[in-house]
């Protein structure tokens, strides 16, 4: 029993260690001098000295959410205008800190599991810990333990199975987690989640090589022998041909062999491709305007039905190109062969704006470039197509030459060209008109001028021969000069047009105002003579389906329609501005379109209504704009016009505006010549007992 005193202190001697150990840390008093000591304020030396005053005034300052970073200069460049611009809106975000995270929202199904596993694993570090720490206590109170069950009874257990015991219970029953705090229902969390991203696959496709085939052979003396005569051959011809050309046709021909040989030197990629890229040039075309090209083959007016005498005019497509930009439109001609083809002569009326000329050739199918591109040095007046041969157009220039295009030919010069010794006009030329071959089956065109000269030019021998048929005087105009002479006023032709099927018989308009009527075969005096109107006639033309039927249009602001047997008007429509041509339709005989310079097209329908217009309606955009000419397609229901600006505009003729007989029961609607001829008559018939009775 003596030892036992000092094991116990030992003990509680190693317990009070331990305890002071735990609680190791600074003592309560340690500090306390530094706390009581006084502090010395540290001033930086450049700190100004306020008074109360001064420290009491306030400065308010505004926060505002503009960047003073930002710089306010940024310009881009405006392809529309073609200059740099300044930008107005400028980005005033400044990004400070950005950090990529992997935040998950705790509500969501990882989140929990997440904290699932914490609670778990936090709740058995703390079973161990207190497991550990019993045991601990049990080592200590082993040896007194022993000591007292040695000495009491041997009954009970052993401490070290006792402990055994606890801790497999400890372990044995599982720690239950906390109970999870509801989450609030009113807390907002953004939640996003990354979608795939389908695979991109790469698609390849092997194309067939192009054929080839090796190619040899051996060059002998007596094939390079032949090759050297058949280009002396060659040498031959050619020098035999520019024996026979004009001294225009030679300067032209050298300038195109030049080209030739400038071109033969380049690269002959260009022309190869040069087929293929207008056929996608068409096809660019017939996507972007689309909707014009619907419009133009199946869209007819639904309210023409509830209109019962008028129509109107669609525009479609608007042809126009930059290097004839301020040429007006002095003529327009369709392709007789091909129907979506058309003609433009661009030049001046004015006499003080004489300046070059262009001729260009448009396609329906093509409305943003010309196919076929002409440049003169004089302006371009009038032009004409031939019916035989489309691809031969006849071209009157202010200057007073005539000229012939010839479309199968490459270069920009024209084929046949009249010069001032093969007779060429004096004055403008006012029109020209392709007539029949002669007995030599040699081409030959007609043309009309300021000079009083109407010249008829035939292609014989590469060379332009020209023949004068009439000379235009103006009756009762003769002066008698001392000396015994006679001197004629000459009349100043500005239009003439053939008759259909009488092939000596035409009209000629003049400034005069006056309209004879004349034959190839007279050239001393006129068949007959109308007093038409009071101003230049700017244009006349025979109907398509009465031989006996014309119409003249003036700048004295009338149409009028004539019988050629009868010297007065049958029809007179004032149209209140300068009518600047007119045209008869293809479909009827009753059917005519007049335009004005006020920028009008009208349309009239004698069988509608024989006293007004059917449609008037304005086609240009500005109201300065004039309107100089008009012409309809021999096959489709649209109308070209073209203005003083260089614009040519397409319009579709509503349903109102071509009507056809209407079908009777019972009854097949008699269609041709013969009907239109006779609706014609019929109302013609009414103006001339009119004019009988009176």
């Amino acid at each position: 029993m003596a030892p036992k005193p000092p094991h116990k202190q030992s003990v509680s001697m190693g317990r009070g260690a331990r305890k002071r150990d735990d609680d190791s840390g600074t003592e309560v008093g340690e500090g306390t001098d530094e706390w009581t000591q006084s502090k010395a304020t540290v001033r930086p030396p450049d700190q100004l000295d306020l008074t109360d005053a001064e420290l009491k005034e306030e400065f308010t300052r505004i926060l505002t959410a503009n960047n003073p970073h930002a710089p306010q200069n940024i310009v881009r460049y405006s392809f529309k205008e073609g200059t740099y611009k300044p930008i107005g809106f400028v980005n005033q975000m400044a990004v400070h800190f950005s950090q990529v995270g992997n935040l998950i929202p705790k509500d969501s199904d990882e989140g929990r599991r997440q904290h699932y596993r914490d609670e778990l694993a936090a709740g058995s570090l703390e079973s161990v810990k207190a497991v550990l720490s019993d045991a601990e206590i049990l080592e200590e109170d082993e040896e007194p333990k022993e000591v007292e069950m040695e000495a009491g009874s041997q009954t009970e257990l052993p401490p070290a199975e006792v402990a055994e015991t606890v801790i497999e219970e400890e372990l044995m029953t599982p720690k239950q987690p906390k109970e999870r705090k509801l989450t609030n229902q009113f807390n907002f969390s953004d939640r996003a989640s990354q979608t795939l991203n389908h695979p991109v696959r790469d698609r390849e496709c092997q194309m067939e090589p192009p054929p080839r085939t090796n190619f040899s052979a051996t060059a002998n003396q007596w094939e390079i022998y032949d090759a050297y005569v058949e280009e002396l051959k060659k040498q031959e011809k050619t020098k035999e041909k520019e024996k026979t050309k004009t001294p225009v046709a030679k300067k032209t021909g050298k300038m195109a062999m030049r080209k030739l040989t400038s071109m033969e030197s380049q690269s002959d990629d260009i022309t190869k491709v040069s087929q293929a890229a207008k056929i996608v040039e068409r096809m660019v075309n017939q996507n972007t305007y689309d909707d014009v090209a619907q419009d133009f083959k199946y869209y007819e007016d639904a309210a023409d039905e509830y209109r019962d005498q008028e129509g109107t005019l669609l525009p479609l497509w608007k042809f126009q190109n930059d290097k004839a930009k301020r040429l007006a439109v002095t003529a327009l001609c369709w392709n007789p062969k091909y129907n979506d083809l058309f003609a433009v002569g661009h030049g001046s009326y004015d006499f003080m704006k004489q300046s070059r000329g262009m001729l260009l050739l448009y396609s329906l199918k093509n409305p943003s470039f010309p196919e076929y591109i002409f440049s003169s040095e004089s302006g371009i007046m009038c032009l004409d197509i031939h019916v035989d041969h489309p691809y031969l157009v006849a071209v009157g220039h202010y200057d007073g030459n005539v000229a012939i295009y010839n479309l199968k030919k490459p270069q920009a010069q024209p084929s046949f060209r009249s010069s001032p010794k093969s007779g060429k006009h004096t004055d403008p030329v006012w029109q020209v008109k392709w007539q029949k071959d002669d007995m030599d089956h040699n081409l030959n065109f007609f043309s009309v001028s300021s000079d009083g000269r109407i010249v008829s030019w035939t292609l014989v021998k590469s060379e332009l021969v020209h023949t004068d048929v009439i000379k235009l005087k103006v009756e009762g105009s003769t002066t008698d000069v001392p000396e015994g002479l006679q001197l004629h006023t000459v009349g100043c032709g500005t239009a003439f047009d053939f008759h259909k099927e009488i092939d000596y018989m035409f009209l000629v308009g003049t400034e005069e105002g006056k309209i004879y009527k004349c034959s190839k075969s007279y050239s001393s005096q006129f068949l007959d003579t109308y007093d038409a109107h009071n101003m230049a006639v700017d244009a006349v033309t025979w109907n398509p389906y009465h031989t006996k039927v014309f119409m003249s249009c003036s700048s004295d602001w009338t149409v009028k329609i004539w019988d050629h047997t009868i010297k007065t008007p049958m029809f007179i429509y004032d149209l209140n501005s300068a009518v600047g041509d007119v045209a008869w339709a293809p479909y009827s005989s009753t059917v005519f379109a007049a335009v004005t310079t006020d920028g009008k097209v009208h349309v009239f329908d004698l069988a509608i209504n024989k006293y007004e217009a059917i449609c008037n309606q304005p086609v240009v955009a500005r109201k300065k704009t004039k309107i100089t000419h008009v012409e309809f397609n021999p096959i489709y229901p649209i109308i070209i016009v073209g203005d003083d600006r260089g614009h040519i505009t397409c319009l579709k003729l509503s349903p109102n505006l071509r009507k056809m007989p209407k079908e009777k029961k019972g009854q097949e609607v008699q269609k041709g010549p013969a009907v239109e001829i006779a609706k014609l008559d019929k109302l013609l018939n009414l103006v001339r007992e009119v004019k009988i009775k009176t």
